[in-house]
């Protein structure tokens, strides 16, 4: 039984056609490759890099079964010889990539392939899957969590991402951003994450009664009692709320809180948070859900809405506003020499990159992004992480990582804390890069003139 995501026939059909040719013309030097983003969203000031936990799994365990090979071979589309590499195929090439949850920018790679080229070819796919959706979802949690200024964040998002994986990758980008948990379940399991559930809408209906159905469910739910309060009426239901925390009380259950999840948000949640005061139930907190990302987030909190915390789904789990992102896997080097690709808006520059980061007070002000070697200021943020196919460290906790991203997102400059995109952050590309640009240019001028 072969698991689709975990296959390494999830990929494109030419990857198996260049390895064809690759392995037909003796093609097998070292090559490497890099992942970028070329640009940033028009939208977005910053990314936050993740994904990197997956590549490296997909990595250790990239391997095709007798099933798989015996597929291939039943296409009748390939040749012996590329079925019998693939029949023993690992990657035990080299890592470089900027750790989970670094802030960074357009023409930073965010990750090193070193491998023969054949492998490192056939990676690619699955490698920019995996790093475009986990930096796009972080990113968008991101600014979430700048907009929130300090209260609590749930990713809601699974029921309408587009897959059963992208959920599960979504719980931990946003946990990872510094969201406080998620909803989904199995996320606890896989990444320790924290799990958060009200009830739905349908569970009251069920009911009939608003005060009974929430009586019911924190005697069923003593230790989460978090009451959804717009089914019919809101300002009805935060009554019948307040009836039934003060039974829930007497029976030793306490209520957290109360979720809306529609409406007039800045106006319910201070009518709402009255009724409660003004019933002596200042401890509980009110939620919101219901199409909520950061531009709502900060326009709430700065008109005063008494919100605690919000429940964010559709909107950062599909990343709404900026669903996908100019990104590229491109060979950099191959065989000692440096490659390049001059195409008309997607040129690159060749050779192996490092980033450097300068700070000033704790603030970051900017980066150059150099050849590898190249003696320049600023810290370097691209590390060796896999060594011959191996992890040089075992897969980071997501709660370190988001520990990390916090101070990466503490040192962002003020003007992207507040999701501005203008000024744009100053990235350099250094003199050692256009040098090395400009002679493989010559090369293929001289390749080419031959």
């Amino acid at each position: 039984m072969i698991n689709p995501l975990t296959s390494p026939l999830l990929t494109d059909l030419y990857q198996f056609t260049m390895l064809e040719t690759y392995l037909q013309n003796g093609m097998d030097k070292t090559a490497v490759f890099e992942f970028y983003v070329r640009k940033l969203p028009e939208n977005r000031g910053f990314l936050i890099a993740t994904g990197l936990d997956s590549v490296l799994s997909f990595l250790e365990n990239f391997e095709f079964s007798p099933g798989e090979i015996d597929y291939l071979a039943q296409t009748k589309r390939f040749s012996p010889k590329l079925l019998d590499y693939l029949s023993t195929c690992r990657f035990y090439g080299d890592v470089y990539a900027l750790p989970e949850g670094t802030v960074c920018f357009a023409n930073e790679p965010l990750i090193r392939i070193v491998a023969p080229l054949p492998v490192a070819q056939l990676v690619e796919t699955r490698v920019m899957n995996f790093l475009h959706f986990e930096t796009t979802i972080a990113s968008k949690a991101a600014r979430c969590v700048l907009a929130a200024g300090g209260k609590g964040l749930v990713d809601f998002g699974l029921r309408r991402t587009h897959g059963a994986e992208a959920g599960i990758l979504a719980a931990r980008s946003t946990y990872i951003s510094g969201f406080a948990g998620t909803a989904t379940v199995i996320a606890e399991k896989l990444y320790g994450i924290p799990i958060f559930g009200t009830m739905a809408h349908s569970y009251i209906e069920a009911f009939g009664s608003e005060e009974e159905a929430f009586v019911a469910f924190g005697r069923a739910n003593p230790n989460n009692v978090t009451l959804l309060i717009d089914t019919y009426d809101t300002l009805k239901g935060a009554r019948a709320a307040v009836n039934a925390a003060r039974r829930l009380s007497k029976e030793g259950v306490q209520t957290s809180a109360v979720r809306l999840d529609s409406g007039d948000f800045l106006a319910l949640s201070k009518e709402v948070r009255s009724i409660l005061d003004q019933n002596g139930l200042p401890e509980i907190r009110i939620l919101v859900s219901g199409n909520v990302d950061e531009i709502m987030i900060r326009k709430l909190l700065a008109a005063g809405a008494p919100i605690d915390a919000f429940g964010v789904g559709t909107k950062l789990d599909t990343s709404e506003d900026a669903p996908y992102m100019e990104c590229a896997y491109k060979l950099m080097e191959y065989d000692g020499k440096p490659r390049l690709k001059k195409s008309s808006g997607k040129a690159t520059l060749p050779g192996r990159k490092q980033v450097l980061r300068r700070l000033q007070d704790g603030i970051m002000v900017g980066d150059l992004v150099a050849e590898e070697g190249d003696l320049q200021e600023g810290a370097p943020l691209i590390a060796k992480v896999m060594d011959q196919g191996k992890r040089l460290s075992p897969p980071s906790n997501p709660a370190e990582i988001a520990v990390y991203t916090k101070s990466q997102l503490q040192s962002l400059p003020e003007y992207l804390r507040e999701l501005a995109v203008a000024p744009s952050y100053p990235v350099e590309i250094a003199p050692s890069l256009i040098h090395l640009q400009a002679m493989a240019e010559q090369a293929i001028v001289m390749y080419q003139e031959k």
